[in-house]
């Protein structure tokens, strides 16, 4: 399971994440305010009402959907020099009935740096160093391998084939299978999901065709991203791995208070990190 957060989290995060076109997410200017109020108006006869004109960006052709899918993805891993966030990770043994939920701060800096602070655990000792521990210091090792490429939902990786629409979280989204080019660790099988009007990645789903260790025998996963600013990032993550030691091991990740950095005039905004990368307390 510490192997699949990575996968997703740069799945496109790094694609990990994607997407950085400099279009505006999904509503423009969101609120539609008109632009066109008369400001010759006379006076005396009160303010004039606000006409607002909703915009409805034109729907993608799935082809098109996918194209700029992979074009974000290049601009983001290019212009996206550093963020922040809050991470709350909650992980359960259903066998054991033991779990645990640990909430960080996560500081990343392109191209190989991410680091956690501790804020809070709650939940048995064995859950936080055995499998949240393990997890954390496997996306670090993710990063500073570098590796994304390797991972990333590209034509490199995978064979597409489009299944038709859906609706997410009231967002009209294409719908790809995914079947992966070879049988590599951090690459799965199964489906994609686009916005429809932005190409902007909003789930991935499927299982895992490589297990990263011989513990774990199975893999599946599902991640939700969202548009923040010019970039796109995972806000949540659900996995139900099966080990063969400790059993079904079920996690959520959730991703909350982004603060990204764009690579021009990049300034470090987060301060002094603290010097280990995984937190003891």
């Amino acid at each position: 399971m510490s192997r699949i957060a990575l996968i997703l989290i740069f799945l496109v995060a790094r694609s990990g994440p994607v997407f950085g076109q400099s279009f505006a997410p999904r509503s423009f200017d969101a609120a539609g305010r008109s632009l066109f109020a008369d400001n010759s108006a006379d006076i005396s006869r009160g303010p004039t009402p606000e006409i607002a004109f909703p915009v409805t960006l034109p729907r993608m052709a799935p082809e098109l959907a996918l194209q700029v899918y992979h074009g974000r993805s290049v601009l983001q891993a290019q212009q996206l020099a550093a963020y922040s966030a809050v991470t709350v990770i909650r992980a359960e043994l259903p066998e054991t009935a033991q779990q645990g939920e640990f909430e960080l701060q996560r500081h990343f800096e392109a191209p190989r740096t991410l680091q956690f602070t501790a804020l809070h655990y709650t939940g048995d000792g064995f859950v936080k160093t055995n499998v949240i521990t393990r997890l954390l210091q496997s996306e670090v090792d993710h990063v500073k391998q570098d590796d994304s490429a390797l991972t990333a939902i590209s034509n490199a990786n995978y064979k597409f084939s489009f299944k038709g629409t859906t609706e997410i979280h009231g967002r009209l989204t294409h719908v790809y299978q995914l079947k992966p080019r070879k049988k590599r660790p951090g690459l799965f099988k199964g489906r994609l999901y686009l916005d429809g009007h932005t190409g902007s990645i909003v789930r991935a789903e499927g299982s895992v065709v490589k297990s990263p260790s011989f513990f774990v025998k199975k893999i599946e996963f599902v991640q939700d991203y969202e548009d923040i600013g010019n970039f796109t990032f995972p806000t949540h993550i659900h996995t139900n791995a099966l080990a063969r030691v400790i059993g079904r091991t079920v996690v959520d990740i959730f991703h909350r208070d982004y603060q990204p950095v764009s690579a021009p005039g990049m300034q470090s905004a987060f301060g002094i990190w603290p010097p280990s990368v995984i937190p003891s307390e």
